[in-house]
Formats: C-alpha cells, structure tokens, sequence
C-alpha cells in the first residue's frame, strides 16, 4: 500500500496549533511523511523547524511544488489544531487542489470534510477518499465500562499534564520506544486523532467520544490490547489536564481506567492555561500531585516541556525539581527518558 504522505499545515508549522505535524514529523507508522505544505517556513527541514533536528522532511511552499517535487504522493493531511476542531478558511484552497491532484485527504478536526457537498463530489469525481478522523463511531460500536480493566496485572500508567499541548503523547511514545529498548513489551493506548494517525492499534479518539461511553471505550482499548499482546506495561496518552477549565480531562483515565501511575508533564515557564490570562493560573506541580495523590494514584515522574527555556535553565528546573519532588526528573527531548525504566521495572 502507498502510504506517502504530505502535510498540510496553513502557515503554522512553528507554532503549537500545529501540534498534530509535529507528532507526524517525529514519527508515524501508519504514514510517510515526505513533506510539509506550508509557506512561512518554505526551504527548511519539517524537523529543524519543529526541533533543530533534520529529519529529511522538506518544507515546500505550496501544493503544487509538493505534488511536482515529492511524487508519488497518495494522501495530504490536515495536520493542525484548531481551538473547537474548526477548519480554516485558508485551508479550502489547499484541500481542494489536493483533491484535483488525486490525493486522498485525512482530517482530524471536528469540522467534517465529508459534510461539504463540493469536496465530497469532488472526491467521487477524483475516485479518492475523504477521511474523517474523528467522526463519532455509531452507537452499536461503542463499549459501556464494565469493570474488566481491574483483572489487568500490568501496571497501567497514564501520562497527563498540568495543561494542553505540552507533549504528553510525545512522551508516552517515547516511554514505549524506551521499554522496547530495554526489553519490555510497552503499549501504549492512544486517546486523539494524532496517536490514530501515528499508527496507534489500541485507543479512541477521546473528544468524539459519547461522554456515556468515555469510560467503556477507554476499558475496552486497555483489555483489549492487554487481552492481544500480553503488555508488560500499559501506557494511557493523556488530555487536556484535570484542573484546565476549557476542558477538564484526567480523571477517567486514574478512575475508569485504573491507571495507579502517572507520569506528570510540566511547563515550568508556562504560568496560565493555554497561555490565557483569562483561563486562569495554572496551580504548583506539588498540588496536581497531591490530586493525583487523592485519586489514589502515584506520579512516579515528571517530565518538563522546556519551551521558552535555554538549554542551560532546562538543566537547572530539572535539578531544582528533582530536589523539590525527589522522583525522576525527566528532559525527553533533551535527554530522552531512559531514566524511568528502573522505575517501570519496579512496578
């Protein structure tokens, strides 16, 4: 199957609204990536933008120079974020170009591609799909929670953060790849169109979700993968965060889905959800551990999204925290995260 993918980010490669290219541009087995549509940032390295690191993914200026340079290509992706899930304006133009090129197009917003009469003919005329990625499963596909997660005897960990788009997904990814390394077989359960779009077997895409069948759908992911690979280890991708008031999240995943660990994700530099004054402060990281704490669950780590930090102050929030908390501290994209398998083990 040709799987050669190009991403469609509408100017914001560089910035956190295009969080879904920067989880394809790390890594994705579901697609290849061999390029990024997006002008700003035209003639670099997707990698170099994202992170210093080149990845061999060329930014090209538009779609056009995409289909001429990087051929063959079969699918474009919408690999944004928008506040609401909302399609751009500015992106019509792209997906329809996409579309007369003959590529399939994948969507991970709320906005429904296939809703729109003129792209859904269009598609039909070009023999190519539309693929919603987030369009709610129909009711007789969804699970009620039942209690079967408690019959799990792996230890099950939920990677969550203090706010929204700090790198919780990076970080289970990373977590698994490094239990893999050392010889345990991690898996992790995904829980947003991007972790469906980097490959993930095992999850659901938690905000299309029937609110009645969050919990179900979150148990049937966990016994299922559980039930088919024999994990050492379960790895839950977080959301939001429990204490963010534009979409409190979390608390399924240490009730529902039994999750009695936690690898907490901080932004030491960040002071209000999402950046908005108006959403208020976010609380010190010894109280979220403390709610954690009253979940009966453990954060067995922290790990810090350095943003706005020199490398110099990263290393210095990771010492200072390692001193306040006196469990690991890790820097994942400095140092990996290597240093949590003794405490996996332990479980």
């Amino acid at each position: 199957m040709n799987n050669r993918a190009i991403l469609l980010t509408d100017g914001l490669l560089s910035t956190p609204n295009a969080k879904t290219a920067h989880g394809l541009i790390r890594g994705t087995e579901r697609y290849t990536v061999v390029g990024v549509v997006d002008a700003p940032t035209a003639g670099q390295d997707a990698g170099a933008v994202l992170d210093g690191h080149p990845r061999n993914i060329p930014v090209v200026e538009s779609v056009d120079e995409a289909v001429t340079q990087l051929s063959p290509v079969t699918y474009a992706i919408v690999a944004i974020a928008t506040n609401g899930g909302v399609l751009p304006s500015s992106m019509l133009n792209d997906i329809r170009q996409c579309l007369e090129r003959g590529l399939s197009i994948v969507n991970g917003l709320h906005e429904f591609l296939t809703d729109k009469p003129e792209f859904v003919a269009l598609a039909q005329q070009q023999g190519v799909e539309l693929i919603d990625v987030r369009r709610p499963k129909p009711r007789h596909e969804l699970h009620f929670w039942t209690g079967a997660v408690r019959q799990i005897p792996a230890p099950i960990i939920a990677v969550m953060g203090t706010d929204c788009a700090l790198g919780k997904r990076t970080t289970a990814r990373l977590i698994r790849e490094a239990c893999e390394r050392h010889g345990l077989n991690a898996q992790m359960i995904y829980t947003g169109q991007t972790g469906w779009l980097q490959g993930g077997k095992y999850g659901f895409v938690f905000d299309s979700t029937l609110n009645d069948f969050v919990s179900g759908e979150l148990e049937h992911a966990l016994v299922s993968c559980w039930q088919e690979t024999g994990a050492d280890v379960l790895l839950i991708e977080g959301q939001a965060a429990l204490r963010n008031p534009s979409g409190p999240c979390g608390s399924e995943f240490l009730v529902s889905g039994n999750a009695r660990y936690v690898v907490l994700v901080h932004a030491p530099k960040r002071t209000y959800y999402d950046h908005d004054p108006a959403w208020g402060e976010i609380p010190s990281i010894e109280s979220e551990i403390a709610l954690v704490r009253a979940y009966n669950s453990t954060v067995i780590a922290v790990a810090l999204n350095t943003e706005d930090c020199t490398e110099e102050e990263a290393y210095q929030y990771q010492k200072d925290y390692q001193n306040r908390l006196g469990i690991p501290i890790l820097l994942p994209l400095q140092d990996g995260v290597d240093a949590i398998i003794p405490v996996i083990k332990s479980l």
